[in-house]
Order: structure tokens, then C-alpha cells, then sequence
């Protein structure tokens, strides 16, 4: 994996009373729990983590997460039971489920029955990041500076919870993939982003691809959101690419 962006400019996603939002992750694969707290921490949150169901419940217990990512398959308490303890004592974190593709339709749609989510792996660090940020604005658990989830760049506007793209009054219909991009350098607007970090965020996290692949999505991007309009993204030499409303 390549270096990690530092920050992010996407509006401060806090506590309603200003402190760090705190996420707890469970895995027992802690290669992935180690890349998903790298991300969640650069959005300046508390991040714990747990390698097993029984350790998922002490954890809840001490830490008091305002999210919880979990992982389904584990080895000791699966992520169903570890849902079904922490309701049965009153806990309502939000949950974001951590699914394999072949999980069987109807088990997913009753993992989502009281409002939470889940993402599919191999999945992009930067969906986990908004799928948690949609959860804890649903939930009430966190505020922002802004309150509509929307990061604008120009006359380019995209919505994390809709989905929506929109440039100049024109809605754009984009690839999930070609979403995550955007999103990407939107939050890091005015910030030059390598084809290492962008591989590291909006790919899945096990893809290992090389960056040309970076190049043909910038190249797809541009088509859709640059055409006909005065260029939005910019590809700086020997660094990486960067989005900026025109002067």
C-alpha cells in the first residue's frame, strides 16, 4: 500500500459537543483492522479495536463507540450474536456490517432491518469512511459544520448521501468506482493527491493494482464532469492530481 493522505477537507464530523467521535473496529483480520483505524483516524476520530465478538462486547462496554464496525465471520461469537447482546443490554450504536459477496440476500436485508449498514469486501476505505459519517449524521450521534452532506467544488456539487453529482445545474451519472474518486479528491479540494494514496483510498483494500489504473479513471472522470466546462481537475506533474474550483 502507498502513503496515506494526513487530512481531509471535508467538514468537521464531531460529537455534537465538539470532542472526537469514537469508532470501534472488529476484525480478526488485523491487517484490516489496521488499515480501516488508519483511515478513520485521519478523520480525526478516536478508533479502537477488537479481533473477536467476546472482545467486541468488552470493548462496547469500556469504550462506548458512537459507531461499531463489525465483521460478520469471526471465529468465537459471530457479528449477528454480537448485535443481538449489545441490544438486548440497551446498547443502539450504529453498526456498519462487514459482509463477504456470497452472503446470502435475505441475511443482509436482516442485518439492515434496525437501520444499520453494510458494505461488501472487498470494499474501498473511503466508502467505509461515508457509509460510517451517513450512519452517525442519521443516528444524531455527530454534527458537522455543515449540515448538509455535501462537499462543493465550483459549480460541482456532489451529495454522500444521495449519491447525486451535479455540475452546472447538469446531474452526472457516475460509476460507483468514479463516485469514490471524486469524493476523494473533492474532500482533498486545492490538495495534490499521488496515484499512491488515491489507490489506498478509493480502491478495495486487498485490489493491489498498479496506478495506470488511477490514470484511466482520471481520464473517465474528466469526460464526464469536465466537458464543455472549464477543467475542474488537474494533473500535476510527477506528484499526482489535484481538484480546484477556476480562478
Amino acid at each position: 500500500m502507498g502513503a496515506m493522505t494526513t487530512t481531509a477537507s471535508a467538514p468537521a464530523f464531531t460529537r455534537p459537543d465538539g470532542s472526537a467521535l469514537r469508532v470501534l473496529v472488529v476484525d480478526d483480520e488485523q491487517m484490516l483492522t489496521d488499515l480501516l483505524s488508519m483511515a478513520l483516524r485521519m478523520e480525526g476520530w478516536d478508533v479502537r479495536t477488537a479481533g473477536s465478538g467476546f472482545d467486541a462486547l468488552a470493548a462496547a462496554r469500556d469504550f462506548e463507540p458512537d459507531a461499531m464496525v463489525l465483521d460478520i465471520m469471526m471465529p468465537d461469537l459471530d457479528g449477528m450474536a454480537v448485535l443481538q447482546r449489545l441490544r438486548h443490554s440497551g446498547n443502539d450504536v450504529p453498526v456498519l456490517f462487514l459482509t463477504a459477496k456470497d452472503a446470502v440476500a435475505d441475511r443482509v436485508a436482516g442485518l439492515t432491518a434496525g437501520g444499520d449498514d453494510y458494505v461488501t469486501k472487498p470494499f474501498s476505505l473511503e466508502e467505509v469512511v461515508a457509509r460510517l459519517r451517513g450512519l452517525m449524521r442519521r443516528a444524531g450521534t455527530a454534527s458537522t459544520r455543515d449540515s448538509e452532506p455535501i462537499l462543493r467544488v465550483g459549480d460541482l456539487s456532489l451529495n454522500e448521501d444521495s449519491h447525486e453529482v451535479v455540475r452546472a445545474g447538469t446531474e452526472i451519472d457516475l460509476t460507483a468506482t468514479e463516485f469514490e474518486l471524486l469524493r476523494f479528491l473533492m474532500r482533498n479540494q486545492r490538495r495534490v493527491v499521488s496515484k499512491a494514496q488515491i489507490l489506498d483510498r478509493v480502491w478495495n483494500y486487498d485490489f493491489g493494482g498498479r496506478s495506470s489504473v488511477v490514470e484511466l479513471y482520471i481520464s473517465y472522470l474528466r469526460k464526464k464532469i469536465d466537458a464543455g466546462n472549464e477543467p475542474l481537475i488537474h494533473t500535476v506533474r510527477g506528484v499526482g492530481y489535484m481538484i480546484k474550483a477556476p480562478q
